[in-house]
């Protein structure tokens, strides 16, 4: 067995070895969509994958692949059924049984992640990252039935207890404001209502898994701790302004955003001035926004700051040179597959390379 790579989601594809197939053309084909693949071109890995298919349809191992492809290309639905197709060939393919769940709930089929993960334990009972990631998929269910539900015009906030009602009308006039004000910024709205969910603490980490200083996250729900937010109403504020740009983002392009723009307009989208935010870049070296392309959670609380302040400033000079428009097509472009400098070329007017720094050196 080989291992392709591991994947943002968090497991580690395998693929056979290339050898046991009969048609050496097809195992070339094969062999090079692997290694695409291995090298993070998804593009390529796709269609190396798609020929492969057209030669060869009842392969599992290649739907498994093009499932993969598809993952990384942030074709959700596309990697879904991919890997179905993988195990409806294969029912033994515990991979693409792993992948299909996280797709699953990656797209919002959160019951069906919990049932395809609990046939995957089944299957593979020492499966130890399986089983843990079953067992939070679960408590998450758990919590989530008892929660109720408020309904807003775009919004639907769910919530435990009175400490969280409390909040949830003035989250929902939050939301509202962010709503139309980063909505004509960006001459975009989502079509569809939001979710949002209002944990306590200990809910909020259990669930998401973030790092310790994050306020908030997006992965298809916005999810806030509280963090006494009735005390603290403007942080309130910032922090639903913030995840509900990245859901705004994502009706745009739910792939190919690199982590500085997607993060940098959201905490340029906030409520408040960036003041913050120049202050502590004026402190730091420069940082390259190459260096900030895949996702900050990466990094501890002073490093994090540092990025989002980096790529705050970087997004509000392109809303001040280019516009919310500008933006928003580049955005598009790259969600339907536009390589980034070009598309960066083609709306902003000037090459990526002058525009990668805090102050375009």
């Amino acid at each position: 067995m080989k291992a392709v790579r591991l994947l943002p989601f968090g497991l580690l594809v395998w693929c056979a070895v290339l050898g046991a197939q009969i048609d050496p053309h097809g195992a070339l084909i094969e062999r090079a969509a692997w290694t695409a693949l291995n090298a993070g071109r998804a593009r390529a890995a796709a269609e190396g994958f798609r020929d492969a298919l057209a030669a060869d349809p009842k392969n599992p191992r290649l739907h498994l692949g093009a499932g993969v492809a598809a993952a990384l290309e942030r074709r959700d639905a596309d990697a879904r059924d991919e890997f179905e197709r993988a195990l409806a060939l294969d029912p033994r393919l515990t991979e693409a049984r792993a992948l299909l769940g996280q797709m699953q709930y990656r797209i919002g089929e959160r019951l069906l992640a919990v049932r395809t993960y609990e046939t995957l334990v089944a299957m593979a009972p020492h499966d130890r990252e399986a089983r843990a990631t079953l067992e939070r998929w679960q408590r998450e269910a758990d919590l989530h039935d008892r929660m109720r539900h408020a309904v807003g015009s775009h919004f639907t906030v769910s919530f435990e207890g009175p400490a969280e009602e409390a909040l949830v009308g003035e989250a929902l006039a939050v939301l509202d404001r962010a709503y139309w004000r980063i909505g004509q910024l960006l001459g975009t709205y989502p079509a569809e209502p939001i979710a949002v969910v209002l944990y306590t603490d200990e809910q909020f980490r259990d669930i998401t898994r973030a790092p310790s200083w994050a306020a908030g996250s997006y992965d298809g729900v916005i999810r806030v701790p509280m963090r006494g937010a009735l005390d603290q109403r403007e942080e309130l504020d910032r922090v639903l302004s913030h995840e509900f740009t990245h859901a705004l983002i994502r009706t745009l392009a739910s792939r190919g955003v690199p982590a500085w723009l997607n993060e940098g307009l959201a905490t340029a989208l906030e409520t408040g001035s960036l003041e913050w935010a120049e202050t502590r870049a004026a402190a730091a070296p420069v940082v390259p926004l190459r260096a900030l392309q895949s996702g900050f959670g990466r990094f501890t609380g002073g490093q994090a700051q540092l990025a989002y302040a980096t790529s705050a400033l970087a997004a509000q000079r392109l809303l001040d040179e280019a516009g919310g428009f500008a933006v928003a097509n580049l955005l598009r472009d790259l969600g339907e597959g536009t390589n980034f400098e070009t598309a960066f070329l083609h709306r902003i007017q000037r090459p990526f390379a002058g525009f990668q720094t805090i102050d375009g050196k």
